[in-house]
């Protein structure tokens, strides 16, 4: 699968980031009242934190100065009691957090796959699979943990900071100052570091895509690497991948750590300046000794803080870059979407008359049309073969049927109707299809027979495989039940395209599209296919794209294509003495097929 420049974008800006991660938003609603909860949680553990200094001081300047072990032991017990009640308001906003976010992240990945499953075909050709999974796992889990951790976190730092800034400056003017105005450079270090942070993010989030790309290549296409013996190539590939992005990560990292040493010393040279400061005024008796132990316990619970705040920059400015990746995918609207008045139709009362008239079709990303003015007529009932030299649009005329592609001028009908005023899911219910290239999942073999037509019964099922040759799914360890591996590598090039043709034959459409289904079968299993096929096309309108001579023989007439149009159409003898190219191009398949 090509790249398509979709996949890497130019680093976005902070404002055009942050608008991204505005628009995630409508997730955080339905869980909006457990999000109150959280913060109220976040405000109760903030304030006994704080109570916690001013105890001490009383605790300093009442019974230690004085020698009241009484009150000691009172005082004492509220530092305790504050101490338990922040621990489980603590523990119990995290739980929320955690389910909150798992929630969140659960929402958004059901949605983005949704959204993926309706996008048109075209899409999925130009987009590279590992960014598109690269964006459904690390993406969207930078997204979650900044809406559930990274957010409460930045909302309860800058609430302690307010706070302590203002009860230190409350218990010394000037002291509380010096500490207040630390924010200063701490703002221009979190502007520094958030701006170049946020691109070397992005480039490190896009490369993950490149690398995991590779990875899910490479696991697909591990017979055909290993038969060629390209390992160590593909190995080398691999590794200029994965060591760019250790060198982008490496980088990243460098930008953290120094703004981060940055966040630990400004808080650490104030505590020094207080301490100081603070020792002075004791001694001046404008600061009693408890009060400046409560200074400094109360400027302490701002070092976590301002260090957690590189962090919170960081963890925000990958959610920002995650949210605008996973925003290229949700901005890309779907193409081939239902008319607003478009009708489902009746299965049962489809003829299967197909016309094409004066179709059009050109792909997004090429200067020339395909399909330069198409106009076709399949009777219902009619097997017709489409004939073409390679590159010609054979594959692709039989897509527009399904409505896999939209064409671009002209119409399609089913029975006198515009497929586009048919809704998709009925139309794919009325036509079925099977590719050369068969797609087999991760699941059991009636599973994948059935994708099309859940309901069907066993003795359906065993019909459909008779048709196709595929009975050998019974010598299979569990038959029916065996489960097949990814994309079906357990099985052969020939086992796989019978089961993608008993799958297509088991919906029982009133159009049946084969592009070349038979190509990885041998001459006498093809046989056999083929007198099978042959009753079961008996009622079924029929599109067969014709790879080879041999599948010819299961046509009532052929349509030659060429140049974009349909050159000749008639029956297999009439062409041969007709048209000269018609001759050329079977016998240019047949040098193929026997090469």
């Amino acid at each position: 699968m090509t790249s398509d420049s979709t996949d890497k974008l130019e680093p976005p800006s902070r404002r055009h980031a942050l608008t991204s991660l505005w628009q995630l938003r409508s997730y955080v609603r339905p869980y909006r009242f457990r999000m109150l909860a959280m913060f109220i949680l976040a405000a109760a553990s903030t304030v006994a934190q704080l109570l916690v200094p001013g105890m001490i001081q009383a605790v300093i300047d009442g019974p230690v100065k004085h020698g009241n072990l009484a009150g000691l032991w009172l005082l004492g017990l509220v530092i305790a009691l504050l101490g338990i009640a922040e621990g489980l308001t603590v523990w119990l906003r995290r739980f929320i957090q955690a389910k909150v976010a798992l929630s969140m992240e659960a929402d958004m990945r059901t949605d983005l796959y949704a959204h993926m499953q309706k996008l048109h075909a075209g899409f999925h050709d130009r987009w590279q699979t590992g960014q598109l999974l690269a964006r459904a796992t690390s993406d969207l889990g930078s997204i979650r943990r900044f809406l559930a951790w990274g957010l409460i976190f930045g909302l309860m730092s800058l609430g302690i900071y307010v706070a302590v800034s203002v009860q230190l400056m409350t218990k010394h003017f000037w002291l509380g100052l010096v500490v207040a105005a630390s924010a200063i450079p701490l703002f221009i270090v979190a502007r520094n570091f958030a701006r170049n942070f946020i691109v070397a993010s992005r480039e490190v989030q896009d490369q993950q895509g490149e690398v995991a790309t590779i990875a899910e290549q490479a696991a697909q296409g591990i017979r055909v690497i290993k038969a060629f013996g390209r390992a160590p190539h593909m190995q080398r590939q691999f590794d200029d991948e994965a060591m760019k992005l250790h060198d982008l990560s490496v980088r990243k990292l460098m930008i953290a750590s120094r703004s981060w040493s940055l966040f630990s010393l400004i808080p650490n040279a104030t505590l020094a300046v207080v301490l100081v400061g603070g020792s002075i005024a004791v001694a001046n008796e404008t600061l009693s000794l408890g009060g400046l132990a409560a200074f400094v316990t109360l400027q302490l619970m701002l070092v976590w803080p301002i260090e957690a705040l590189g962090w919170i920059i960081a963890n925000g400015n990958e959610a920002m870059t995650a949210a605008d990746r996973v925003r290229d995918v949700f901005e890309t609207e779907p193409t081939i979407v239902d008319r607003p008045d478009a009708k489902p139709v009746d299965r049962s009362k489809s003829r299967g008359l197909v016309r094409f008239e004066n179709v059009r079709f050109q792909y997004e990303d090429t200067p020339e049309p395909v399909l330069k003015g198409i106009d076709l007529e399949v009777r219902p009932g009619e097997t017709l073969a489409i004939a073409g030299v390679t590159g010609s649009g054979k594959t692709t005329l039989v897509s527009l049927v399904p409505r896999l592609y939209d064409l671009t001028e002209g119409r399609i009908t089913i029975d006198g109707t515009d497929i586009r005023d048919i809704t998709i899911q009925s139309l794919r219910t009325v036509v079925s299809t099977a590719f050369e290239d068969p797609t087999l999942f991760s699941m059991s073999v009636r599973e994948n027979l059935t994708l099309g037509r859940a309901e069907a019964t066993d003795d359906e099922v065993n019909e459909a495989l008779s048709v196709a040759q595929a009975d050998f799914v019974h010598d299979l360890p569990f038959g029916l039940d065996t489960r097949i591996g990814e994309q079906g590598l357990s099985l052969s090039g020939g086992q796989r395209q019978r089961l993608a043709l008993a799958r297509a034959v088991l919906v029982k459409p009133a159009v049946l599209v084969l592009d070349d289904p038979l190509s990885a079968l041998d001459v006498h299993t093809e046989e056999l296919v083929e007198r099978a096929l042959a009753s079961v096309l008996t009622g079924t309108t029929a599109l067969i794209v014709v790879h080879r001579p041999s599948t010819v023989a299961l046509a009532d007439r052929v349509a030659l294509l060429a140049d974009g149009r349909i050159a000749a159409v008639g029956t297999h003898s009439e062409l041969l003495e007709s048209t000269p190219d018609y001759a050329a191009v079977l016998s240019a398949e047949s040098e193929e097929v026997t090469a």
